[in-house]
């Protein structure tokens, strides 16, 4: 261990720890050195991705594909080589751990995999040509976990590693997600106590001012990246340090927490990711001076988009995208872009972007077109909508549209997300074209479950290969991300710029005279338009040349332009032509399926 590395973690901890300080500097120390002899010894053709991906990341849960006599996990695996291989890069697995509720988000043992879903070879194989993005939900643990369990019983050491409530802490300014109590009150050996619950009753805060609880962390960050995932996810590392009188979100306890991670990790070769779903000034922070999170969720992107494609007008989405492109990020970071996840559509983040107007389009459109809304209580009394509740697709098109309709508007909003700068990731009822779950909902009373269907793998896997919305949508997008992947502009890194063309269109330049040029153009107003574009003479999506002075662009439709060589042909493929190479891929892949899993023989 270099005596700068110790230095740095005697001074990261000293502000945590006080005494204790040189104790879990020592701790941390052993870690790392363990984690960097580990991966010396990892053989060349193995370990963590090094690269970003370059085409798509899937975000998935373990089981959101299923299929009878098969581990969900094995299904996804064979999802993601056959139908997927050649543009999604990597795979963002939701808490595939035992858990008691929220999901997976209560999660039981923060080491096992729950045997619903598979194994840990099954997790492991799906690192296998491809990178792997786990989650590490540090805040806090099920009610059921054994840790908890033994701080009942008053059992060291796990006694000590759970806050509970003190009437000498000032806890009235502290920022609540959900319109649920703080604390929650359990039987003890010592007799009743009100311990800390940020998230649910069932969700019970670890209390990180005990550094056992940071070691237990760490050393559970390095057996998830030994074990191949080249990405962590750190799921609201915001709520982890708590001081009284203060909204105990975003502290710097909290940013000291995540060096600390960060420089363990780097030892081990995988990047860090934090999730914090809050404005984007205290968003960006968590990158640090490039000592903290590789990569950082792009929360405002989800409603900022979509608030354009409801107004009509692409000036608010265009004006906070312009300003982050300006953002210089430090060396080997980047940002976490994304449309739809497993959660609701966060509207935090447009504080300061958008105003009580426009927050009220995006709460009346979710509740016309089949959402709900999440709310949170205010530290001045009051509530405030906190998500939308709603199918990312669903919310982009008015409830008569048909299946045309949607698909091309889902196909628009993600040609967006698809040629920023920053990983691309998509969620996989996004991929899949799916609507709004009812049924999830009522059955289950979770308003979030509207988008957490679980699918059968055989029946989706036919309506790939027939012409319903399912089938156009996983070709648009399919389509997107093979594009992305073979375009040099659109390489994480690369130069982006907005350009003012017209208020209804957001148009992003990207890459420079090294890398090409290419042109994203969304037109998200109702109408069609037709305008001059400073560089573009073929149309990268279809071949179709281009002539930059009068681009048409139908209305909710977004084209991606590039330059033509001097001298080559491009050849045009229509959507119709693409759908039927498609359709036969698919038959093909069907065919070879179905002789792997033995119900026919290919004869050659």
């Amino acid at each position: 261990m270099t005596r700068e590395i110790r230095a740095k973690l005697v001074d990261l901890l000293s502000g945590l720890y006080g005494p204790r300080a040189m104790e879990a500097a020592a701790g941390l120390e052993e870690r790392i050195e363990a984690a960097r002899e580990a991966r010396a010894r990892r053989p060349r053709s193995e370990g963590n991705a090094a690269a970003l991906p370059s085409g798509m990341l899937l975000i998935s849960y373990g089981d959101s594909l299923r299929e009878e006599r098969r581990a969900p996990l094995s299904t996804l695996r064979r999802f993601l080589d056959g139908s997927c291989a050649d543009f999604v890069d990597a795979v963002h697995v939701l808490p595939f751990y035992p858990s008691t509720s929220d999901d997976g988000f209560s999660v039981a043992d923060w080491r096992a995999v729950d045997p619903a879903l598979g194994t840990w070879d099954d997790v492991t194989a799906l690192a296998e040509g491809r990178g792997l993005m786990v989650d590490a939900v540090l805040n806090h643990v099920s009610a059921s976990n054994p840790w908890f369990e033994a701080f009942r019983a008053g059992k060291p050491p796990h006694g000590r590693w759970f806050r509970t409530r003190d009437p000498a802490f000032d806890a009235s300014k502290v920022a609540r997600p959900r319109a649920l109590p703080l604390f929650t009150r359990v039987e003890t050996a010592r007799g009743p106590e009100e311990v800390w619950t940020t998230f649910s009753a069932d969700q019970v805060d670890l209390d990180y001012a005990n550094p056992e609880v940071l070691l237990e962390a760490v050393d559970t960050l390095l057996f998830y990246a030994a074990r191949g995932a080249s990405l962590v996810r750190l799921d609201a590392v915001g709520y982890v340090w708590k001081e009284s009188g203060t909204s105990c979100l975003n502290l710097p306890g909290a940013h000291a927490i995540v060096k600390a991670a960060r420089l363990a990790l780097d030892e081990a070769g995988t990047r860090l990711v934090t999730e914090t779903n809050v404005p984007h000034a205290e968003n960006v922070a968590y990158f640090g001076a490039g000592d903290e999170a590789h990569l950082v969720y792009q929360f405002p992107l989800p409603p900022l988009l979509l608030h354009a494609f409801l107004s009509g007008s692409a000036e608010r989405l265009s004006a906070w995208l312009d300003g982050v492109s300006r953002e210089r990020l430090p060396e080997g970071c980047a940002f976490f872009n994304f449309l739809a996840s497993h959660d609701g559509i966060g509207l935090r983040p447009t504080e300061g972007i958008l105003d009580d107007e426009g927050r009220r389009l995006l709460v009346a459109a979710a509740l016309e077109r089949g959402g709900d809304v999440g709310w949170r209580d205010l530290s001045g009394g009051g509530r405030a909508a906190y998500e939308l509740n709603v199918n990312y697709l669903d919310a982009l098109s008015p409830p008569g549209a048909d299946d045309a309709e949607r698909a091309a508007r889902t196909e628009a909003a993600h040609a967006i997300l698809l040629a920023l700068d920053g990983v691309a990731a998509v969620y996989i009822h996004s991929l899949l074209g799916s609507r709004n779950w009812k049924r999830g909902v009522e059955e289950s009373g979770i308003k979030r479950r509207i988008n957490r269907e679980k699918l059968d793998w055989l029946r989706v896997r036919e309506e790939l290969a027939g012409d319903g919305l399912r089938a156009k949508v996983f070709r648009r997008l399919a389509r997107l991300a093979r594009v992305r992947k073979s375009t040099a502009a659109f390489a994480v890194g690369s130069p982006q710029e907005v350009l003012a063309l017209d208020g209804r269109v957001l148009a992003v330049a990207r890459g420079d005279g090294r890398t090409g040029r290419a042109l994203c153009l969304a037109n998200v107003s109702d109408e069609a338009l037709e305008l001059a574009v400073p560089f573009g003479t073929r149309d990268l999506l279809t071949g179709e040349r281009v002539d930059p002075r009068r681009v048409r662009l139908e209305a909710k439709r977004a084209r991606w332009l590039g330059e033509m060589p001097e001298g080559d042909r491009a050849d045009m493929v229509s959507d119709a032509q693409m759908e039927a190479i498609a359709r036969g891929a698919a038959e093909l892949r069907r065919a070879l399926a179905d002789a792997d899993s033995g119900r026919y023989t290919i004869v050659h």
